[in-house]
């Protein structure tokens, strides 16, 4: 075997190795700190907390308590963020995209089937669409749309149908369902890297001034968060697509893919309410009758 071939494979194998360790990670610390937020008692009258609760794991009690105002400063100095996670799941995820897409991209990218283009032209619509998706997304997010939850969600929706017609026009159908949770996998890290993270920086930074942070931006993080919560089930769907090509090369799958992000954005939202001790179980059999009703569809359409 030569060297270059053998060193692209082990290449290959660490970055999708950590692909799925960090992303594993990131998906974690973002179901768990969410789950918290909604099941902590706020029922509360206290300057200080906001709200608290207990935990048990491994033998263990826990006891939780969310602060209105900052810790201690010994303690500001031994915050544990979480970070890590998200950059390098998205670091290894570009680099992946690099060795495996861009470096074959005549093969794995073009498809003469659907559109023939020069493999330059489709790596560079490749990068055009995730840094456009993001500004459009951030845009959005910052206008007075994100007021209304209503009209902000089905904005989304909108552009999420536009955006997975729009690939499967331009790029082979493997690629097209790939990119379209590149450019959500991006917007999620985009929260991260340039909202929740520098937010949350500056809120410790004016607790160790011992100035009053703006709660604004504790208010705008969340925020952001919330809306990563929400995509991550259509991003793990989209990272194993590869699996089931009955779906990626369906002549319909552009709109079977968003409907599996309506399908499971329904299911993390009733995981979400019953963390807040809403039972609304209707939710959740709506969204695994729409599963089974979609599973149908596809058969009766596979051709």
């Amino acid at each position: 075997m030569e060297f270059l071939p053998y060193t692209m494979k082990w290449l290959e194998l660490i970055l999708r190795w950590g692909h799925v360790l960090f992303a594993i990670l990131w998906v974690g610390n973002s179901f768990l700190f969410n789950y918290l937020d909604n099941k902590l008692n706020k029922d509360i009258s206290s300057n200080d907390i906001d709200g608290e609760g207990y935990l048990m794991h491994s033998g263990f009690y826990y006891k939780l308590t969310r602060l209105k105002t900052s810790p201690p400063l010994d303690y500001l100095n031994r915050l544990v963020i979480f970070k890590w996670q998200s950059y390098l799941t998205f670091v290894t995820g570009m680099l992946l995209l690099a060795v495996i897409y861009y470096y074959n991209s005549g093969v794995l990218m073009v498809d003469k089937r659907v559109l023939l283009i020069p493999p330059s032209y489709a790596i560079g619509i490749s990068l055009l669409s995730l840094i456009i998706s993001w500004f459009v997304y951030d845009f959005l997010c910052k206008s007075n749309l994100i007021k209304n939850n209503i009209l902000f969600i089905l904005t989304i929706i909108i552009l999420l149908l536009l955006i997975s017609f729009g690939l499967t026009k331009l790029f082979s159908p493997k690629f097209a369902f790939l990119s379209v949770g590149l450019i959500i996998g991006t917007n999620m890290f985009g929260n991260v890297f340039t909202v929740i993270i520098p937010n949350q920086m500056n809120i410790i930074n004016s607790s160790k001034k011992n100035e009053q942070f703006d709660s604004s931006l504790s208010l705008a993080a969340k925020q952001r968060s919330i809306h990563n919560n929400y995509s991550t089930f259509l991003v793990l769907f989209i990272m194993l697509s590869g699996h089931y090509s009955f779906i990626v090369y369906h002549k319909y799958n552009w709109l079977i893919l968003c409907l599996v992000g309506l399908i499971s954005g329904m299911a993390r939202h009733y995981f979400n309410l019953r963390g807040r001790n809403i039972h609304r179980l209707y939710v959740l059999i709506g969204s695994i009758s729409a599963f089974i009703g979609l599973a149908v569809l596809v058969l009766l359409f596979k051709k």
